[in-house]
């Protein structure tokens, strides 16, 4: 099970990272570090910087085809930066039209509004992007975790980082059925 863990080069809420990087890992998994520069990421704790993690492959480079899964975490000016990226949201688009498992937390799915995959799937996600993922045709429930199956691949999402365990689970879970694992 391969995954990529995309992120812009500042702005991710780091333990929305590091602790699904570290479930992918402990189930057998390797994840990898896709970005929209070289070089390393800068994470933070909420508004303070925290700790940089070196890029593993930028998003021009990256293909779906050779991942098989894609998690996409939050922090506000993550997803936000990324959403402005037109190879990060083809790349996000991608893992879609290829039926591909990809789960979003907390913010992150400001990135899956600007791909226009969320139409008809119902998700979760930090409650001030409700109203976004409403108007880009979303049903938006408050749950620790959701899995939505009703689309053309399996979509995870969840809330905040007090969901890590639940999001953590359901992502391994679901990732290792779409690796056949």
């Amino acid at each position: 099970m391969k995954v990529a863990f995309l992120v812009a080069p500042e702005g991710t809420e780091q333990v929305e990272l590091t602790e699904p990087w570290q479930a992918v890992r402990d189930a057998g998994g390797t994840p990898r570090l896709v970005s929209t520069k070289t070089g390393r990421i800068q994470a933070f704790d909420h508004l303070d910087r925290a700790d940089t993690f070196p890029v593993d492959e930028t998003v021009e480079a990256a293909s779906v085809a050779d991942y098989d899964a894609l998690v996409l975490p939050g922090g506000v000016a993550n997803p936000d930066f990324l959403r402005m990226d037109e190879g990060a949201v083809a790349f996000v688009k991608g893992f879609f039209d290829a039926g591909k498992p990809v789960a979003a937390i907390c913010h992150g799915p400001w990135t899956l509004i600007e791909a226009d995959v969320v139409r008809g799937r119902t998700v979760t996600s930090w409650p001030s992007l409700r109203t976004d993922l409403v108007n880009a045709g979303a049903t938006w429930v408050d749950e620790q975790v959701k899995v939505c199956t009703g689309g053309p691949n399996t979509l995870i999402t969840s809330r905040k980082p007090d969901d890590l365990k639940a999001f953590d689970e359901a992502l391994v879970t679901e990732f290792s059925k779409a690796a056949g694992g």
